[in-house]
């Protein structure tokens, strides 16, 4: 799956496009055209369904309503009916707002392992539009998620309204001045869910649906200290918690359901680099969410993978490359298995044993790009993608390896 981003980094948001292609024969198939000036890209497959979820930014933009963080939303395409969208989450910009209906943009969806709940990343229109007068919450990025809970129907008094056929809440809390050395945050982001069924607490107990995402606190020092970060997430996602509104005020953002806790998970300002760092990467969880892996730098300043349990406690280190981690990471369909880019060419770590050995060869003048290490359902093959000439021009092209040690 893959959109047409006409940039190397994908940065331009310019795809009118979503297409698949079959890796047996190179057959390309067309799931999604925009329209009326929209474009379209991030498209995700569902793990247990023929459908695909993707961002779509706005239809008819204008000046004041045109692509951006706040403006965009999820759309949904099943196969077998190309070309229908289906719109994933309800938007409601007007007061009095809707419950399930979010008052911005999605972005980046993601779908639970067995494909009925989605995350993504979110900014709020009506904050944004506000600005930074004091009294009322900033617009700052969030994690949200959406759940077969509808459809959500919006009043049609604006025309960016529209409704949705999934519930969709804020999964996180920010707060817009965090206390130096404290666990608040005032971003969320690069969210993964946990575990193909959850995770087992300290305390024996199932945690059936959480998302572990990167949180910006700010150290003691006053320094922004990026950290790991879980949110545990209630079965009943409707129902409002004691402290607000989960479709938030005209001046105050959207809140987590009842139910829902939010924990630190790392702790690394003493350490030699303090901080979650390195290339664009999101929170992978293992199969079995026992471990949730993420980049940050070594004592020598060489970006590795490490992992932490969503119950928190200590930090593993998993590789011990000479070269940087260069990408986001992924797990193996059976856990012992990382892959990334790293050294120009695809790289695999083994958990266990720390191992690390090269699937695609490294190439310095069309090096693995830090876009994508995706491993087939079987494990057996891993797709990424290297920049690729085509004539006077070049363009990022999708690449398949077989799996071999």
């Amino acid at each position: 799956m893959f959109d047409e981003r006409s940039d190397e980094g994908g940065a331009e948001f310019d795809s009118p496009v979503i297409r698949r292609v079959d890796v047996e024969t190179g057959a390309l198939e067309t799931l999604y055209t925009s329209k009326d000036g929209a474009f379209v890209g991030v498209v995700t497959y569902n793990p247990a369904a023929d459908r695909v979820v993707f961002i779509h930014g706005p239809e008819n933009p204008t000046e004041d309503w045109s692509y951006g963080g706040a403006h965009r939303a999820g759309t949904l395409v099943e196969t077998a009916d190309p070309g229908t969208g289906i719109d994933l989450d309800a938007r409601d910009i007007t007061p009095p707002f809707t419950p399930g209906a979010l008052r911005g943009g999605s972005h980046v969806h993601v779908f639970e392992p067995s494909g009925d709940w989605l995350s993504f990343t979110y900014q709020d229109a009506v904050l944004a539009a506000l600005g930074d007068a004091e009294g009322h919450d900033l617009d700052q990025r969030n994690v949200g998620i959406s759940v077969p809970v509808g459809p959500v129907t919006v009043d049609g008094d604006n025309e960016r309204n529209r409704d949705g056929t999934k519930f969709s809440v804020l999964a996180t809390r920010t707060v817009n001045a965090p206390a130096p050395g404290s666990d608040e945050i005032n971003r969320a982001y690069e969210e993964g869910w946990v575990g193909t069924e959850g995770y087992t607490k300290a305390d024996g107990t199932m945690q059936r649906h959480a998302v572990a995402f990167l949180g910006d606190t700010v150290g003691a020092d006053g320094a922004k200290l990026t950290e790991v970060f879980i949110a545990d997430l209630p079965e009943d996602v409707t129902v409002a918690s004691d402290d607000g509104p989960l479709e938030g005020t005209e001046t105050a953002r959207p809140l987590p359901p009842k139910g829902t806790e939010q924990r630190r998970l790392t702790f690394t300002g003493d350490r030699v680099n303090p901080g979650i760092s390195g290339p664009r990467f999101w929170v992978r969880s293992s199969p079995d969410g026992s471990k949730l892996a993420f980049l940050m730098l070594d004592d020598a300043g060489v970006g590795q993978v490490y992992t932490v349990s969503p119950d928190g406690g200590d930090i593993a280190q998993i590789t011990d490359n000479a070269f940087p981690v260069a990408s986001v990471i992924n797990w193996s369909p059976d856990g012992t298995l990382i892959a990334y880019a790293g050294n120009d060419g695809m790289q695999v770590t083994d958990v266990a044993s720390g191992e690390t050995f090269e699937v695609a060869p490294s190439d310095p003048e069309h090096p693995v790009q830090p876009l994508a290490a995706v491993f087939s359902p079987d494990g057996k093959r891993i797709a990424y993608q290297r920049r690729m000439p085509q004539g006077d021009a070049a363009y990022n092209q999708i690449f398949v390896t077989d799996l071999t040690k």
